[in-house]
């Protein structure tokens, strides 16, 4: 397995996963060499990563035409493992890996069927004020949620 810069120890790292979303590869998502564009993977990520945020809450207010403050990816990697085949089901697990004033980092994790790893990633997230454009820094409320989040890694 490649060695990625955001994972010291593969299986140590692994063991912080507790939430994931389920999808199942779509044949439009498949390219002319019989497996998923690379492209795609990003969209998986971005499924795992706003369903995570749902869980949490964080939807109902950036999910709405008027609030002040909106979620924006800063950087996004992803390090591929193993072909993604038409109609496999796919785990796509997404841990908060650091909190920082105004961002998050969130590490991923796609397992096949077979529970073997096709896809690792990394990406930061930044919330922003609408109005200016500017970090905008997380509420005491937030930060909670987001510690609460990664303790549940832990038990």
């Amino acid at each position: 397995m490649a060695r990625q810069d955001y994972i010291t120890t593969f299986d140590e790292w692994k063991k912080d996963f507790h939430y994931s979303h389920e999808l199942c590869v779509r044949f439009g998502e498949i390219d002319g060499f019989g497996h998923v564009n690379n492209t795609n993977v990003f969209i998986y990520m971005e499924e795992a990563r706003i369903s995570l945020f749902k869980e949490l809450g964080l939807m109902k207010s950036w999910g709405t035409p008027n609030s002040a403050e909106i979620p924006v990816v800063a950087d996004l990697q992803c390090d591929y493992l193993a072909q993604i085949l038409y109609d496999e089901r796919l785990k796509v697990f997404v841990k908060i890996n650091h909190v920082g004033s105004s961002s998050i980092d969130l590490h991923y994790m796609g397992l096949n069927e077979k529970e073997q790893p096709v896809f690792t990633g990394r990406g930061s997230i930044v919330q922003i004020s609408r109005n200016s454009g500017k970090p905008s820094n997380w509420t005491e409320e937030q930060r909670s949620l987001f510690n609460q989040f990664s303790q549940k890694a832990h038990e």
